[in-house]
């Protein structure tokens, strides 16, 4: 049966990712048929090695599947040449990571205005979005701070803000609230429901049941496999 490509922004036909270590092969995802809807806000949740972060690596274009078909907005990106994948990330993804990933030297504003500048826009343009985005999730006084003088819940925002300001169409999380306390993790999450509210599609990978309980939507993987979707 043909995916719909209007009601779901993201669509996999039986995808699989293996790994090679020498003579032996690892089988991490083992066939995943999956559909997620425009604007739904989606966890994927399963213990540690179900394959969580390798399924979001895959559709989210991060890294390559051994085999089946991954649909992102329409487009089918399996076989994307790796030049149209960049492009594809930088312009139409957004992606937070648990460890943040920001540049040390880069201010908060510098760290959310990069992706725009490398999009083309205008380096005073991208600093006005940058402040706004920044204002958006409650950083509109910590503009001019390194990542060194923020904490780890005010360098998680940052990491959102730099995500969402060029406005993708799906944000990626993996563990966003991993490496932070309980206050700063409801931050984030309210954050998140709030971008969602706005229309903002969004997959999340978390260990966190509470956290899985506040979205759309949660897809448990155990083994490689979907064995739970609600």
């Amino acid at each position: 049966m043909k995916p719909d490509l209007n009601e779901n922004i993201i669509v996999t036909k039986e995808v699989r990712k293996q790994f090679t270590d020498g003579d032996k092969v690892t089988e991490v995802l083992k066939g995943i048929n999956l559909e997620i809807k425009r604007g739904e806000f989606v966890a994927i949740m399963g213990r540690s090695g179900a394959g969580k972060s390798t399924l979001m690596y895959q559709v989210s274009l991060l890294d390559h599947v051994t085999s089946g078909q991954i649909y992102v907005d329409g487009f089918n990106v399996t076989d994307m040449p790796e030049d149209d994948r960049v492009a594809f990330r930088l312009k139409e993804l957004g992606y937070v990571f648990q460890d943040y990933a920001l540049l040390p030297d880069l201010t908060a504003r510098e760290n959310v205005a990069v992706p725009l500048i490398m999009q083309g826009i205008e380096i005073a343009d991208a600093y006005v979005i940058a402040d706004q985005t920044l204002t958006k999730v409650g950083l509109g006084h910590r503009v001019n701070n390194l990542p060194s003088k923020l904490s780890g819940g005010e360098q998680q925002r940052v990491s959102i803000a730099r995500a969402i300001a060029h406005k993708p169409k799906i944000l990626f999380a993996d563990e966003p609230t991993a490496n932070l306390d309980t206050e700063s993790s409801a931050m984030i999450l309210k954050i998140f429901q709030e971008l969602n509210k706005e229309g903002q599609t969004i997959v999340m990978v978390t260990h966190e049941d509470e956290y899985g309980d506040a979205t759309d939507r949660v897809i448990f993987l155990k083994d490689g496999q979907i064995s739970k979707d609600r």
